[in-house]
């Protein structure tokens, strides 16, 4: 089973899949696909992206980009724990602690890979603008299965399609990541017909993926018999190591900026590192707050990284089955670990979503990114329609011309023709969509 769970197979084609043989002892395929995460061009655009609180002045604030390496480096350590684990565990497989390491920390590094720009709010504004728009002819004639992934946009998906058919090799495959690699990047292993069953808008792969996801799973042999996906047994680390960190982290940030103070901390931190840790923290006078806490979220991730690899190992078996956990935080034994990551979520909601500063430009994102899609996919339609742009309105040739390489090609379905569009405003930073916007609507200079 692990030989198939830890292929080093790499896509190109349907034609062309490889086994990758070409490794060198420092640098290994697993390491591979962590270099070509860290020197593509979506993941740098991550540093002008938006993880809680849009367009921050202050510096010490995270973006997608710090983020994504504070949860790779949890993975990494996660991973080769876990990695020792397993070449224990089967003595008869070639199990490199550290290929598994790399697996997950390049999995963590690539989780948020295909997030829009103004983060969730983003996210948010492209479902409910197709959801609006969805009796409209422009998007009568998608099918029920290629609306619905408008309509749910998912992140997840977007980072599976732009590792794998994006980045670097346009429908090539991708950044070419091993199968691996790929696996343990999934969270949702299914489509977004699934999402009224579930209740939520959480899926890893669009329509124009499909038959690309079957065959990964396939050969990952992660298909049941029912035909359904399971999870990559290595995901759930990758989604722990997000967890642990976004949890906390996001709390680091609220501090800085004023909206919670060190009292509203204070019993998240006790739950996690005890009463005498912080009380001794807590009163040390000649450290900021800020440090204060810098301290009590290092001691609280590594205590939760350590209890999340016991928890993966004393649940190993039903990880790997058929009927998998929802995920590593539910099976916590630990009561007060489990009871502070409920309440660091409460203390979200309630204090740092809803800041006002906070409200007042996600509301602004909400019409930069309405007016992208009114303009680039009204734009579309009319080229899908007509098929040459030499006919298309002035507005809409200019429309389309911004797009540059991202534009839709004439030979795409009208479904393609929408997901480059997507993939074009997805891509984009904060401060590129709010320029783009100011053009498109007369503002910009």
């Amino acid at each position: 089973m692990w030989q198939m769970l830890l292929l080093k197979k790499r896509y190109y084609s349907h034609s062309e899949i490889k086994e990758d043989e070409n490794q060198e002892y420092y640098r290994s395929s697993f390491h591979k696909d962590y270099d070509r995460i860290i020197f593509s061009n979506s993941f740098r655009r991550l540093s002008k992206k938006t993880q809680v609180h849009p367009l921050s002045k202050n510096d010490h604030v995270h973006n997608r980009l710090t983020h994504s390496l504070e949860v790779a480096s949890v993975g990494r350590s996660l991973g080769l724990r876990v990695g020792e684990f397993l070449s224990k565990k089967y003595p008869h497989i070639e199990i490199n602690p550290y290929d598994v390491a790399y697996i997950i920390q390049t999995a963590c590094l690539a989780h948020d890979i295909g997030n829009p720009p103004f983060g969730h709010a983003g996210e948010e504004v492209i479902k409910e603008w197709f959801e609006t728009n969805r009796n409209e002819d422009f998007l009568k004639e998608l099918s029920q299965n290629e609306i619905e992934d408008f309509i749910h946009l998912d992140g997840n998906a977007q980072s599976f399609r732009v590792v794998t058919q994006i980045e670097n090799n346009l429908f090539g495959g991708g950044m070419n990541l091993t199968f691996a690699t790929l696996g343990a990047l999934v969270k949702y292993p299914h489509s977004s017909s699934n999402c009224k069953n579930i209740g939520k808008s959480k899926f890893n792969y669009f329509q124009s993926e499909s038959a690309f996801f079957k065959l990964l799973f396939s050969e990952l042999g992660l298909i049941r018999a029912d035909g359904t996906f399971k999870r990559h047994p290595l995901s759930y680390l990758m989604e722990a190591s997000d967890d642990i960190c976004y949890g906390l982290l996001d709390l680091q940030d609220a501090l800085e900026l004023k909206i919670i103070t060190l009292t509203d901390l204070k019993n998240i931190f006790t739950l996690i590192c005890g009463e005498d840790e912080v009380a001794k923290i807590y009163s040390e006078s000649s450290i900021e707050d800020t440090k204060k806490v810098s301290r009590l979220v290092a001691i609280s991730i590594h205590l939760l990284a350590v209890h999340t690899m016991e928890i993966f190992e004393e649940n190993f078996d039903a990880v790997v089955s058929d009927e998998q956990p929802k995920d590593l935080i539910e099976l916590f034994k630990k009561h007060e670990f489990k009871t502070a990551i409920k309440e660091a979520k409460r203390l979200g909601s309630a204090k740092i979503f809803n800041e006002k500063r906070k409200i007042e430009l996600e509301l602004g994102a909400y019409n930069i990114i309405e007016t992208l899609l009114e303009n680039l996919m009204h734009a579309t339609y009319e080229f899908y329609k007509k098929g040459d742009e030499t006919k298309l309105s002035f507005r809409n040739k200019r429309a389309l011309e911004l797009m540059g390489e991202n534009r839709p090609q004439k030979t795409q379905s009208l479904y393609n023709m929408y997901q480059r569009v997507i993939d074009y405003i997805v891509g984009m930073t904060d401060n590129h969509a709010m320029y783009v916007a100011n053009q498109l609507n007369g503002m910009g200079s």
